[in-house]
């Protein structure tokens, strides 16, 4: 569980992967994945940071937990794996986005296009026990990807920070809206989504501030999936 990032969050997270609250982490996780049904899948623990370089991170989405049911999670925050259906918040993202961009809705939830552009879909917490959300919460995770936050947060470039719902604002509390963009409503969930979520334009909000600094926008429409990922999806564990 300590990999090796075959681009620069290398030296910034395996420092941190030094630090004895890992190393208790990764003892009580290597307990888990043995004793227990663990998501997402041990080698896609660090999705996001495989995709998303640090120095291409031009954008952030904070989620909570992975999805805790089969099939689900592969280490982006909202995305499910290819074949499986789109989850009720995710379904409600594709409706503002329409909304916002015009973009049609897919009939899948296979974010990636979106962390290989250079939007970094991070949960705050990387792991999950299968059928308990929250369940790995407390475990370290809240510490590890603080201090992924807070490299963006100190870097030069500027990048955009989309905090849905009161637990992610709590955790991006301390940073720097004078130099980053830091947007801010209800989550997506079909509990909350109609007290601010829907017609906030996050899209077009973040790509109006990164046109203004110079910066590529987002083409946050996503494309059909292929048939070959519609059939991986199907056998993935």
């Amino acid at each position: 569980m300590k990999p090796i990032f075959a681009n620069d969050w290398a030296e910034i997270l395996h420092p941190e992967m030094e630090k004895p609250y890992y190393l208790e982490l990764r003892r009580r996780l290597a307990d888990e994945y043995r004793s227990q049904t663990v998501y997402p899948d041990m080698y896609r623990i660090f999705s996001a940071f495989h995709l998303t370089a640090f120095a291409d991170t031009r954008v952030v989405i904070l989620g909570q937990d992975p999805y805790h049911g089969p099939n689900q999670a592969h280490g982006l925050s909202f995305s499910v794996q290819p074949g499986r259906p789109v989850p009720p918040s995710l379904d409600n993202i594709y409706r503002e986005l329409h909304d916002d961009l015009g973009c049609k809705p897919v009939r899948h939830g296979f974010l990636e296009p979106w962390a290989k552009q250079g939007v970094l879909l991070l949960n705050h917490v990387l792991t999950v026990r299968r059928g308990l959300a929250a369940s790995h919460q407390g475990l370290g995770w809240e510490t590890f990807t603080d201090a992924a936050i807070a490299a963006i947060n100190k870097r030069e470039q500027p990048a955009v920070f989309i905090l849905w719902g009161r637990s992610a604002q709590e955790k991006g509390a301390f940073i720097d809206a004078g130099r980053h963009l830091v947007i801010k409503s209800a989550h997506p969930s079909p509990r909350s989504a109609e007290r601010g979520f829907f017609g906030s334009r996050p899209f077009s909000r973040t790509n109006e501030f990164l046109r203004s600094r110079g910066l590529p926008e987002i083409d946050w429409c996503l494309p059909d999936m292929p048939e070959e990922l519609k059939e991986e999806g199907k056998t993935t564990t």
